[in-house]
């Protein structure tokens, strides 16, 4: 591990040597969202007016973090999440997630418009990984993805369900850039054409669990669960797809109430601090992701950028957890959490308000 990380005690710092280190093009289309970014800000809004309530006078001088889902054995209640073109964060791009994930013992999620791909990803990086489909071909396609995904040991299989359309990214736009994972792709339309139908045939062929990533309301989480999917992913893609959309903490209770425990449910959307992640639990989340924060180690010092930022969170939810009076995760309820007013206006830096990290203009 570099001396510069080995030394930093704080997320924040690690936030602000990113954004110094980093390619300007891609650190805008990781820190961006869609349009006017209120559905990423809602994200920390719906976070932010969480508060807890903590009980007293109980024995906290052990903390167990451990967890298990999907019959994985997981340090943290933690996943990395899906994230397009990463390369341009750190050249080993998904080998260097992979690789974090499986030295500090959580899951990897890899998307299939990530370099260097699902085959080498697993062998140059290996551990729990689960497989993120775009739809860029037809049914039969589709399927031999699926067949690749579990032939080389995925642990899942993911479909990416909120993205029709890709997101009017407005820092994108005016940086003009345009980022690899859209440069010479065919097949886009098959993602607007995505439906149920598709969806019931890979849950008829598939043997490995399926996930639905993205959505975003009970009535939706009610077909998942008619069509027996194993995982719901409550996600807005970061903000990054339909803006105007909910926060993800906002919509997770309803997706709870509805799925009743037939189901999985995984969230991400602007996590960034264990507080955040032990928020997410209390309301009900089997696992939590991380996407911009994991990018955020990955380009302030690869492989070895996510292990810090992951040991960081790791402190975080330990304290949090003690102070809270529980010590293990399945303490975590609805009753240790209550809607409070927000302190700071919500941004996609507002967790790290002590570290001055540079806004950009256009």
């Amino acid at each position: 591990m570099s001396n510069s990380l080995s030394t930093m005690l704080t997320l924040g710092e690690i936030v602000r040597l990113a954004s110094k280190v980093a390619d300007p093009d891609a650190w805008d289309y990781l820190i961006g969202g869609s349009e006017t970014e209120t559905t990423l800000r809602r994200n920390r809004r719906a976070l932010d007016e969480l508060a807890f309530r903590p009980r007293i006078l109980r024995n906290v001088s052990t903390i167990d973090t451990s967890h298990e889902v999907l019959g994985i054995a997981m340090r943290l209640p933690l996943f990395l999440a899906p994230m397009g073109s990463i390369n341009r964060l750190d050249k080993s791009g998904a080998v260097a997630t992979a690789l974090a994930a499986k030295e500090f013992g959580i899951v990897a999620f890899l998307s299939s418009v990530c370099h260097p791909g699902m085959k080498t990803t697993m062998h140059d990086g290996g551990g729990n990984l689960i497989f993120q489909l775009y739809v860029r071909g037809d049914e039969n396609w589709v399927m031999e993805q699926l067949a690749e995904a579990t032939d080389l040991g995925y642990k899942a299989f993911c479909l990416t369900v909120d993205s029709a359309m890709y997101g009017r990214r407005e820092r994108d736009k005016l940086r003009g850039y345009t980022p690899e994972a859209r440069i010479d792709v065919t097949g886009i339309n098959h993602q607007s054409a995505l439906d149920w139908n598709l969806v019931n045939k890979i849950r008829s062929k598939s043997t490995i669990p399926l996930i639905l990533k993205g959505i975003a309301t009970e009535e939706d989480a009610r077909m998942a669960v008619e069509h027996e999917i194993d995982v719901i992913y409550v996600s807005n893609h970061g903000g990054r797809q339909l803006d105007f959309g909910r926060g993800t903490l906002d919509i997770l209770p309803e997706i709870i109430a509805t799925v009743d425990g037939k189901a999985r449910v995984f969230v991400d959307g602007a996590i960034c601090r264990g507080t955040d992640i032990l928020k997410a639990m209390c309301l009900g989340a089997d696992a939590v992701g991380i996407g911009r924060l994991c990018g955020y180690g990955l380009a302030a010092g690869g492989k070895d950028g996510i292990v810090k930022v992951l040991e960081l969170l790791e402190e975080e939810i330990i304290n949090a957890m003690a102070n809270l009076g529980v010590t293990e995760l399945r303490e975590l309820t609805p009753e240790l959490v209550c809607r409070a007013p927000t302190v700071h206006e919500p941004s996609v830096f507002s967790a790290f308000h002590l570290v001055d990290i540079p806004s950009t203009k256009y």
